[in-house]
């Protein structure tokens, strides 16, 4: 069973699911493919230092648009969606992708709109993100800042993180985990920071592996 990594930042994320491939928490599973719409993704190099080899691709934007005049953003996630759908994955995991995909990536994969010179998908692939935040709160970008302040200013009293299916609607889409993580009035973000991460480096190895075993 293949599934496909796009990652932007640090990939810490990433590194969780190389580690966890073909153990028992991860059977029988191999990153086939990971791809950055940021050149500079450490997610890269933790790629193609893994043992063995994990083929990159890179795709950002703005330097396609510019590169193809009058074409739109969503051409752009077409694109994308064209990368993914060539390395035919069992699974789409999300995890620092801070690019919203929208239609042109998501009918491609869902099997509902075929790529000139590409074959239709076999079967619907499905996407799953990583959101550093309950169901219902926080959706979109700085998720992780969001909820610090609006804790510290007693305007929640829970925060947690998610790994849910990825649908039209940003940060939406069915929750597959959820997990609350303790927070403290007075702590330094960076803390909080800390303490969150590792709580995402496991429910993103669970939630790729309870998507897996239902295919």
């Amino acid at each position: 069973r293949a599934f496909h990594y796009p990652n932007q930042a640090l990939g810490t994320n990433l590194q969780a699911l190389i580690d966890a491939q073909n153990t028992s928490s991860l059977p029988d599973a191999r990153i086939s493919l990971v791809l950055s719409n940021r050149k500079a993704a450490y997610g890269l190099t933790r790629a193609a230092s893994a043992n063995p080899p994990i083929p990159t691709a890179y795709l950002a934007m703005q330097p396609f648009l510019k590169a193809n005049p009058g074409k739109t953003r969503d051409d752009y996630d077409a694109e994308v969606a064209r990368i993914v759908v060539r390395e035919k994955p069992d699974l789409v995991v999300l995890a620092g992708w801070m690019h919203v995909l929208g239609e042109g990536f998501l009918d491609v994969g869902s099997g509902s709109r075929t790529l000139d010179g590409e074959e239709p998908v076999s079967r619907p692939i499905p996407v799953i993100n990583l959101h550093p935040a309950l169901p219902g709160a926080f959706d979109g970008a700085h998720a992780i800042e969001r909820a610090y302040e609006a804790f510290q200013r007693v305007e929640v009293d829970r925060v947690g993180v998610m790994v849910h299916r990825v649908v039209k609607e940003v940060d939406r889409g069915e929750p597959l985990i959820v997990r609350e993580v303790d927070i403290s009035k007075g702590e330094l973000l960076e803390t909080f920071e800390e303490r969150l991460h590792r709580t995402e480096w496991e429910i993103i190895v669970q939630a790729t592996a309870t998507v897996l075993d239902q295919i």
